[in-house]
């Protein structure tokens, strides 16, 4: 299992359109094959940055999600709401503990 991590940076004053316009879309995203749940935070410190957590099967299926129709009506809920473009990583399975 494989997470995907973005912070995502909307305008301040645009924070209730893109929660609802979130609250819309995660469930598309949930939808695409070899995901296994999504949820998005808000910043404390500054209110204008939320983190997208994903868990995917893997970064192959988070790609092909990225070519899918199901990418584009995810994109055109959430991606008008970013001042900048998202910065995504990949994390793997949590690390052993002893």
């Amino acid at each position: 299992m494989k997470v995907e991590h973005a912070l995502l940076r909307i305008s301040a004053d645009a924070a209730a359109e893109f929660e609802a316009s979130m609250a819309r879309a995660l469930p598309i995203i949930e939808s695409a094959p070899g995901c296994h749940g999504a949820e998005v935070r808000r910043q404390v410190e500054d209110p204008s940055v939320y983190l997208l957590l994903v868990r995917w099967e893997s970064v192959e299926a988070h790609l092909a999600f990225r070519e899918s129709d199901l990418f584009e009506s995810w994109r055109t809920l959430t991606h008008r709401w970013y001042v900048e473009v998202p910065q995504v990583t990949h994390f793997a399975a949590p690390i052993d503990r002893a």
